[in-house]
């Protein structure tokens, strides 16, 4: 490991501006700050790079930061015997620059925001050549604590970059907030035409159901006219009966022993109430017959137009009628 470097900054020396506040003016942003014991500011050089607009942070190190004002995170705090900061950021490989190295890549920053504290650091460049050295105002209320360091009033360029960089932020903040509203704005509107789409569907669903049931007994009153439509020669048609019924059938098909069985059952529902709504479980319960069975032998006597199919019931039960044609 490296021999620890000589810092000129005295421990515990104080800074006549807040670094916190200076690092602000300067890059426009609140940047990550490591203090040293003796006082010394490093920062990480991506975060710096990053606020400056430099696309390529080792180019922009290696044109504008000296040697001297630039390490790896590992290097400088082993150099004070210190571990590396918590935190998956902080990595061993990390480049920290120093204070210095942080005003140098704002001089080769070409961003507007940067003018006024580059024309403050002129400012004070020019003022030293002339006069030999540039001095703060202090600050009009001093601390009151015994042995508190004198304060010093915050320079107008530095003090005015801060204002506007935090006027700028309010204005970013009122601008967030009047997305988020409008966000809510809308997504409540959608909400209530969702709401209102489905009211529809329930309203047409309901339209449906009752058209199917009009036209069920439409179908229902048809057959009943058609039952009783009279014969040539005058005669009206005669009802059936379940003997008549099943005498048809066994002329239409050759009736096995099953469809036999559940011809029985189902002849006499068909012609008393004119329609079979029974569930298959129930003609199987009372022909001793599987439902698969029940099923096939209902389809045989649908094929040979005994009886055919008028959809389905409320309660999933297929519904039948005498075929009379």
């Amino acid at each position: 490991m490296n021999e620890p470097k000589k810092r000129s900054e005295p421990v515990g020396q104080h800074n006549a501006i807040d670094v916190s506040d200076f690092v602000y003016a300067a890059t426009g942003a609140r940047v990550r700050r490591l203090t040293m014991p003796d006082g010394s500011h490093w920062f990480p050089a991506v975060d710096v790079c990053k606020e400056l607009g430099h696309t390529n942070p080792q180019k922009a190190l290696s044109d504008h930061v000296p040697t001297d004002h630039r390490e790896s995170l590992e290097t400088l705090t082993g150099g004070y015997g210190l571990s590396i900061p918590a935190g998956r950021e902080w990595r061993r490989d990390l480049n920290v620059i120093s204070l210095q190295g942080l005003i140098l890549l704002v001089n080769a920053c070409t961003k507007p925001a940067c003018a006024p504290f580059k024309l403050w650091v002129a400012e004070v460049i020019e003022t030293v050549q002339r006069e030999g050295s540039y001095s703060l105002e202090e600050a009009e209320v001093q601390p009151t604590e015994p042995g508190a360091p004198i304060a010093y009033a915050m320079p107008e360029q530095v003090a005015e970059a801060i204002v506007r960089l935090e006027a700028h932020n309010l204005q970013l903040d009122e601008e967030l907030a009047n997305g988020q509203r409008e966000s809510i704005a809308l997504q409540k509107e959608m909400l209530t035409v969702q709401r209102e789409t489905l009211a529809t569907q329930k309203a047409t669903l309901a339209v449906q159901q009752a058209l199917v049931r009009a036209l069920e007994r439409i179908a229902d009153r048809f057959d009943t006219l058609v039952l009783a439509r009279p014969v040539p020669g005058g005669q009206p048609a005669a009802p059936p009966t379940t003997e008549s019924v099943l005498a048809d059938w066994r002329q239409r098909l050759s009736v096995t022993e099953d469809v036999w069985t559940v011809a029985v059952v189902i002849a006499p529902i068909l012609v008393e109430k004119g329609e079979l709504r029974e569930r298959l479980e129930v003609i199987a319960a009372r022909t001793g017959m599987s439902v698969h069975r029940v099923n096939e032998c209902l389809r045989l006597l649908r094929k040979h137009a005994c009886i055919r199919s008028q959809g389905g019931a409320d309660d999933g039960a297929p519904v039948y009628v005498l075929n009379r044609d």
